[in-house]
């Protein structure tokens, strides 16, 4: 299925890092799938200094014609440099490891829970469609 996004609802805001000082990146939007709704992502582009560039993305997969979020399920992965590869790998982690999680977000899934989760592999689609389409993801990691 084909994942589209409304560039005219990407937001994005800029903020300190704790540990750095170096500036934060975070943008968010909604994904949609054949014409509905299908996820929302949080993407955090990270400036260490001293470090590797990497992202940190939060997928919210789930139902979103409704008031309620009780089927919506978080997963997170790291994307960015890997010992042995010219290019960026995503790994899966706990979900909202910043501690951003709120209700919206539903189940929270833990790396190991995310692994066995069924709709893994729509998570992994919609990363993809980040790190295309999203300019900000997208440029940070490959520009």
């Amino acid at each position: 299925m084909t994942l589209t996004t409304d560039a005219d609802l990407r937001q994005a805001t800029r903020y300190e890092c704790g540990c750095c000082r170096e500036p934060i990146e975070r943008s968010w939007n909604f994904v949609d799938r054949a014409g509905d709704r299908h996820a929302a992502y949080f993407a955090n582009c990270y400036h260490h200094r001293d470090q590797p560039h990497d992202v940190w993305i939060d997928v919210i997969l789930g139902t979103w014609d409704t008031a309620s979020a009780e089927d919506h399920v978080t997963f997170g992965c790291r994307v960015g440099p890997v010992e042995g590869s010219d290019q960026p790998a995503a790994t899966l982690v706990r979900a909202c490891m910043d501690g951003s999680g709120g209700e919206v977000h539903g189940l929270l899934l833990s790396r190991e829970a995310g692994l066995a989760h069924p709709r893994l592999p729509e998570f992994w689609q919609v990363v993809d469609f980040v790190l295309v389409n999203d300019p900000g993801v997208h440029a940070h990691l490959y520009g």
